[in-house]
């Protein structure tokens, strides 16, 4: 559904002055925590009508040109994944030949910009074509790759995946602000301070050798599936049944759950009702629901566990700076199975004040030391994956990392997807791009599913309202 139009390599920007040499990054154990999970691949759609010729002679040239001025600020981004002989752990490392993929393509579906940007179900799959692999051999495996796809004189999007051991949300959106930046700048080639990228990873500090135990962890749990050190979790493929949607919770719609659940919550006990703590926490047991009858029909029941990725920057001791470009995320979660929490929960019972008790206090547990017993939440993150046979809800991006603000010169991106949450059961967070103070949330499911996960959803507002 997408005709390669051209396939370059766009190398870091240096002029007779500037000439790059080697540059390598240890991995820290929050890159290393990552080390093997699947690729985060992101969807930006922009709204600029103009003809395919134009677009290839313009819109290209200068996305292409930022990009390699943008990479000289993120070197690491530019390089590879790799492994010395004489180190326990990968770095990342970057050596003046290489630089990053990119792929420009012409759409071809059936389906138009307006599809692939709307709000209602969507087919999975159809995304696909629209967001480029990471080259993964045994010795090694790419930072990030992108692709641009055109829909003649309506728009286009930016594809980009991104190694999850080498970057998170944060330091993703830092980067796509920059190129954005520098896209639409009359000063190419500067960033503003806040987007800067700060590489010291001495400030991670890993008394306990996490580093190399979440390594050692990650190749003795996958040996069996692939020997090759480099290789993601299988990714399944996407089943043709699987939809993609949409949904927004305002301001008022947050509130109003909020005191929904302050009024049934008698205890004692304060609540963290943050706008995070109470999207999840609807999302989720929508997400229970809707999947209720598939459940009762499977021969072996599947258990339900609930994570989320916290940033750490500001949790670790001593504190990281904001703009640290790397992993700086920790995965607290709760190995509860959610279908026997909420089994007893009697039908005329709201389950929205217990699942948000149980997210608050995922919560609070961040304001302890998040990093004790960090290697057996770690091991026992991974004897749980092994046993197979569950459903993670788990949430990516956040609403706090502004990918509605990357303007290449065209305004806002029309939608922003992450397309990996149907690999991987996660759910979406982002700002709403209306810039309102709603949350946008992604959702993958069974096209039956979705129709009663979207029945919930909308009860239930009109319920609380």
């Amino acid at each position: 559904m997408a005709k390669i139009l051209e396939v370059s390599r766009v190398p870091p920007f240096a002029d007779s002055s500037d000439s790059h040499s080697d540059f390598s990054l240890p991995l820290t154990f929050c890159d290393t925590c990552w080390f093997k999970f699947p690729p985060v691949e992101r969807l930006f759609f922009y709204s600029l009508p103009q003809p395919k010729q134009t677009f290839l002679d313009s819109t290209i040239p200068k996305l292409k040109n930022s990009l390699s001025l943008t990479l000289q600020h993120f070197l690491p981004l530019a390089g590879n994944l790799n492994w010395p002989r004489d180190s326990p752990k990968p770095i990342i490392l970057y050596t003046p030949n290489d630089g990053v993929s990119l792929t420009v393509a012409e759409s071809n579906s059936a389906k138009d910009f307006d599809y692939f940007s709307a709000d209602h179900p969507r087919e999975a799959a159809s995304f696909h074509p629209f967001v480029p692999n990471l080259k993964v051999t045994e010795t090694g495996a790419s930072v990030i790759s992108v692709q641009i796809t055109l829909f003649p004189n309506r728009g286009f999007c930016i594809g980009v995946t991104c190694h999850h051991a080498v970057l998170d949300g944060k330091s993703t959106a830092m980067f796509m602000k920059s190129w954005a930046y520098i896209c639409r700048s009359e000063k190419p080639g500067s960033l503003p301070d806040q987007l800067k990228p700060f590489f010291d990873r001495s400030v991670i500090r890993d008394p306990d050798g996490l580093g190399i135990f979440y390594v050692n962890q990650w190749l003795a749990s996958t040996k069996h599936i692939d020997p090759n050190p480099f290789q993601f979790l299988p990714i399944l493929d996407v089943p043709s049944d699987l939809v993609r949607a949409t949904f927004e919770l305002s301001r008022s719609d947050r509130a109003k759950l909020r005191e929904k659940v302050s009024s049934s919550w008698n205890k004692a006990e304060k609540l963290h009702l943050t706008s995070f703590a109470l999207t999840l926490s609807y999302m989720a047991i929508g997400i229970l629901k809707a999947t209720e009858d598939d459940q009762k029909l499977a021969t072996k029941k599947q258990k339900v566990y609930l994570l989320f990725a916290a940033d750490y920057r500001n949790r670790l001791r001593p504190p990281v700076p904001e703009n640290y470009f790397g992993n700086c995320v920790g995965m607290p979660g709760s190995y509860e199975d959610l279908r026997e929490v909420f089994k007893d929960i009697q039908a005329d019972q709201d389950a929205l004040p217990v699942m948000a008790a149980k997210v608050s206090d995922m919560m609070k547990k961040l304001e302890e030391d998040v990093m004790e017993g960090a290697a057996e939440k770690f091991s026992k993150r991974q004897s749980e994956f092994a046993k197979g046979n569950m459903r993670v809800i788990s949430v990516a991006g956040s609403p706090r990392l502004g990918f509605y603000d990357v303007d290449f010169g065209w305004g806002k991106p029309y939608k922003v997807e992450v397309v990996s949450i149907d690999r991987t059961g996660a759910i979406s967070m982002a700002e709403s791009r209306d810039g309102s103070g709603g949350i946008e949330v992604g959702v993958v499911l069974k096209k039956s599913e979705m129709d009663g996960f979207t029945s919930f959803f909308l009860a239930g507002l009109e319920t609380h309202v």
